[in-house]
């Protein structure tokens, strides 16, 4: 996992980093069924490597959608893994699915 990734333990610590980051948030929301699971492993590696990648550009932060269910809920997450690009607390752009890096830094080149 990169070290630019946060992981809030919870929604006020979700909306701490939101509000601390002073730059775009790629909120990368993870599940931690079964069914999600080999899916957000892999995206963690990707989105890690995102996170690196766009440093000073955006902020990225990992939610497990049952620990930040407010989070999970204001941005409109109902699959895993999701992402939201969040600009002054809005989601600006939303992808559902596993992507490659390719896909994720197209995505974030489009919507930054």
């Amino acid at each position: 996992m990169a070290k630019r990734m946060h992981q809030p333990r919870e929604d006020a610590e979700f909306d701490f980093i939101l509000g601390a980051s002073g730059v775009p948030v790629l909120a990368y929301f993870i599940g931690t069924w079964p069914k999600a699971l080999d899916a957000c492993r892999a995206m963690d590696l990707v989105v890690g490597g995102i996170a690196d990648a766009y440093a000073g550009r955006v902020t990225a932060v990992r939610a497990d959608m049952t620990r930040c269910p407010a989070a999970t809920k204001r941005y409109g997450i109902t699959s895993a893994p999701s992402l939201a690009l969040v600009r002054d607390g809005e989601a600006v752009a939303h992808r559902a699915g596993p992507m490659s890096t390719g896909e994720v830094g197209e995505f974030l080149d489009r919507h930054l």
